[in-house]
């Protein structure tokens, strides 16, 4: 071997490791972060019904493969319950905060639920099937201890459901009328999602670590709040107005910037306010 090809062969070992201590430096400091995920309109494309959403397999191996590097600190924070969650995340099954916080499991399986008057629940769902019958294209969605209000298939009656929303959370003060996409959601006054967000940081192995929660629209603020408050990291998917700091245009281009995520070419650090 010549001296000129030994000290090229030199300098490609010097820049392979030179590599690679970079990507050692980057799943280092991916640990110092907690990574908090919404499902529809983030993870997950809007369909016409609840039912026909689905996440695309390469999606489910980023985020399996995320998981790994953060030894588990990852979380899906949805509207929908703990049940929809796992059947759309399938195979992971870690820590989750379903009904927008009503419904919270940690990593090591600790379940916790908010508590509501069952009478309640039975009168306010007796009420709502009642009143939108007249309503063509209106759908009742019933999550156990919370209801949605569909109304994409029937925009001209976003007002009227509106109207009786808070109707019921006059008449039942234990619950709030939440906005979100061609919904309107009935839910336990108590929960939201930077609640849920913030009691899975107190628990392992969330604990110490920046908060990073990716959602898409009114029922994602109150996560936003809150990550921008621990100096962390919040992006809302599309447009509309939103306290989160930063933007991703599309869930296709989310699916992009998560591929890049996972394989440790996305430098977190530069994405923080602080």
């Amino acid at each position: 071997m010549s001296i000129g090809s030994s000290v090229l062969s030199t300098a490609m070992r010097n820049q392979r490791k030179r590599v690679f201590m970079n990507e050692l430096r980057q799943i280092c400091r991916q640990n110092d972060y907690a990574f908090f995920f919404d499902i529809d309109g983030t993870l997950a494309t809007l369909q016409a019904t609840p039912e026909a959403v689905s996440i695309p397999a390469p999606v489910i191996t980023h985020l399996t493969l995320l998981t790994q590097n953060l030894s588990g600190a990852l979380a899906f924070v949805s509207g929908r319950p703990l049940s929809q969650i796992d059947e759309l995340t399938y195979p992971l099954r870690g820590a989750a905060a379903g009904i927008h916080g009503a419904e919270i499991r940690t990593l090591n399986g600790e379940l916790i639920a908010t508590r509501v008057d069952p009478q309640q629940l039975c009168e306010i769902d007796q009420q709502l099937s009642r009143d939108i019958e007249p309503m063509p294209g209106v759908r009742l969605e019933k999550k156990s201890i919370a209801f949605a209000l569909h109304y994409r298939q029937a925009p001209t009656a976003q007002q009227a459901l509106h109207e009786l929303a808070n109707t019921i959370v006059k008449r039942y003060p234990d619950f709030k009328v939440q906005a979100g996409k061609c919904v309107w959601e009935i839910k336990p006054r108590a929960c939201d999602k930077g609640k849920a967000i913030s009691y899975l940081m107190q628990t392992s192995p969330f604990i110490g670590r920046i908060p990073v929660f990716i959602g898409d629209d009114m029922t994602d603020e109150a996560g936003f709040q809150y990550v921008n408050r621990q100096q962390g990291i919040s992006i809302k998917i599309g447009c509309g107005e939103s306290e989160a700091t930063h933007r991703i245009d599309n869930v296709t281009q989310l699916y992009q910037w998560l591929d890049q995520l996972a394989n440790n070419n996305i430098n977190l650090d530069t994405m923080r306010s602080v």
